[in-house]
């Protein structure tokens, strides 16, 4: 690994360990300013010769050469089922993104800029707008001069539109001795995208446990702390916690390190699971003390991670 790439990734380490992030800002041909994190885009690029892809979804435009392999072209303006101008007249850039372990490219109108913020300012979508949109969060930004709305959208759910998603387990994945255990026992769930939530609540209620979902690690965080102060051990009341890295107020990060920082409930399983792939997480794992990290979407992954817990969870109540 070369020296720029060992202090891209030391900085990144710094910059998501304090609740920070960077954002890069766009537009779909509106006036309207959208973002993605910086660190899911490996690069920006001019709108590219597309194959057409017969019999494909209607938001793929179809596939392109990258680094030697053919990856999905997605019309975003299509897939958030923005109004108006076709995305014909306004597409300018390709942005070439990664989630999930999958690289995929969105058409969008002009770049705007990078802008480098804290979670604490990124705001969950107000509720008013109702389920059927597509922003995981918004925030106020100031751009050249002027503070502008800006609505940060939910990749992951223009994704699984596009792909089915299999939340099937494994036939050998399954520990048999273990399975019948989890019957009564919760989990907790903190991911800002709902299509995520569903889709580890899908997976993990096969096994028979109960889901608490929360949408930020803050809502998390006063979950765990409201239990603590009436007397419960969070440990208790849930068998484990997943939660995303990246969220409105709060991240991931920043949630395992105030869950390990409180002794009431320092001793919480805790997972990362994640869209963020890279060495930088490694190191955030170890470095705020998370259990696992999985990167998304693997139910075998969830599977394993939660019959591991149960494993401990049962040799912890044995040897008492």
């Amino acid at each position: 690994m070369s020296s720029s790439v060992l202090s891209s990734v030391d900085q990144r380490t710094k910059l998501v360990g304090e609740n920070r992030l960077e954002l890069l800002m766009f537009q779909l041909g509106t006036r309207h300013v959208f973002a993605m994190n910086v660190f899911k885009i490996k690069e920006v690029i001019n709108v590219p010769k597309l194959n057409i892809m017969p019999g494909s979804h209607y938001n793929l435009k179809g596939v392109m050469n990258y680094r030697g392999s053919s990856i999905p072209i997605i019309d975003l303006r299509q897939a958030i089922k923005m109004r108006g101008t076709s995305t014909e007249e306004t597409a300018k850039n390709v942005i070439i993104t990664e989630y999930n372990r999958s690289v995929q490219g969105f058409i969008i109108g002009n770049v705007k800029n990078i802008v480098n913020t804290s979670w604490g300012s990124i705001q969950p979508p107000p509720s008013a707008i109702g389920k059927s949109n597509y922003l995981t969060a918004i925030t106020q930004v100031n751009i050249e001069g002027k503070q502008e709305l800006v609505e940060i959208i939910d990749v992951e759910k223009v994704l699984a539109e596009i792909i089915d998603y299999d939340t099937s387990i494994s036939e050998e994945v399954l520990d048999k001795e273990i399975v019948n255990h989890f019957a009564g026992k919760k989990v907790l769930i903190v991911d800002d995208s709902s299509t995520a939530r569903k889709q580890i609540k899908d997976t993990l209620e096969q096994l028979g446990v109960t889901i608490i979902e929360r949408k930020n690690g803050a809502e998390a965080l006063s979950l765990l702390k409201k239990w603590a102060d009436e007397g419960k051990n969070p440990t208790d009341e849930i068998l484990l916690m997943f939660t995303d890295a990246e969220m409105p107020e709060m991240d991931g990060y920043r949630l395992t390190s105030e869950v390990r920082g409180d002794p009431r409930m320092s001793d919480l399983f805790i997972a990362l699971n994640t869209s963020l792939s890279g060495s930088f997480n490694d190191a955030m794992v170890e470095k705020v003390g998370c259990n696992r990290f999985i990167s998304k979407f693997q139910p075998d992954m969830l599977v394993d991670v939660a019959q591991q817990r149960m494993r401990e969870y049962l040799e912890s109540t044995n040897n008492k």
